[in-house]
């Protein structure tokens, strides 16, 4: 009876050791490296007088098995993608193009991802002088419902950058309509965010335009929110 006993409680101690090494690790996001943030890359080869290869590379992440590539031209909101198990990949891009570019880590056995920063460029081309990036829209998030601060206001937010570091002003546009037309202040280089006077129940619109010493121009995307 006492070996039965035995017997029973060693068969439970196995099973319960075996029985669940707990979820598989999730990947961690890798750090971006090349090409840098807010630069000009210069690197690229020639493919033709539009065109040329350029090579991305990032450090390995903890816990990933696969990585994907995601380039974005910022002219034309296309994304190019390409998945590799190495830390480097190439694509062919316009030359004289802003682009965002980021990395997201993988796990086989894992159904968690992680994304790394996003970083922009400028893949080089013949001009000497460059068009500013389009702003990032920040805040408040595309889609989300807000609440109006005691003032009746909502707060936006962007970031902004240029390769030549010349950013004159921003100026923003907001309405119910889209996209927006209606320019709702000019902040200076430094300042990235704006208040502006909102309704309880109404769906807005807004972008970002950003104008260099030079005069380039670029628009941000339109990003909507709603007031609750």
């Amino acid at each position: 009876m006492i070996r039965k006993i035995m017997y029973l409680c060693l068969l439970a101690f196995m099973v319960s050791c075996g029985g669940d090494d707990g979820p598989p690790p999730a990947p961690e996001g890798a750090t971006l490296v090349f090409p840098e943030e807010n630069s000009e890359c210069t690197t690229g080869t020639d493919i033709n007088e539009t065109s040329s290869q350029v090579t991305f590379r990032w450090n390995a992440s903890k816990n990933t098995t696969r990585y994907t590539l995601s380039v974005i031209n910022l002219n034309t909101n296309l994304p190019q993608t390409i998945s590799t198990a190495s830390t480097s990949a190439s694509l062919t891009i316009t030359k004289g193009a802003p682009y965002a570019w980021s990395v997201t880590s993988q796990n086989t056995e894992s159904d968690q991802v992680a994304s790394s920063d996003t970083w922009l460029f400028y893949n080089a081309g013949s001009q000497t002088t460059y068009v500013p990036f389009p702003a990032q829209l920040v805040r408040p998030a595309s889609g989300a419902t807000v609440q109006k601060d005691i003032a009746n206001e909502v707060t936006l937010e962007w970031a902004g950058a240029d390769v030549d570091n010349d950013i004159d002003f921003f100026e923003v546009f907001f309405s119910e309509s889209n996209p927006p037309e209606t320019s709702v202040g000019i902040t200076n280089a430094s300042t990235k965010e704006l208040p502006v006077g909102v309704e309880s129940g109404t769906v807005y619109y807004w972008r970002v335009v950003t104008t260099d010493l030079e005069g380039n121009v670029s628009s941000s995307s339109v990003f909507d929110f709603k007031v609750q």
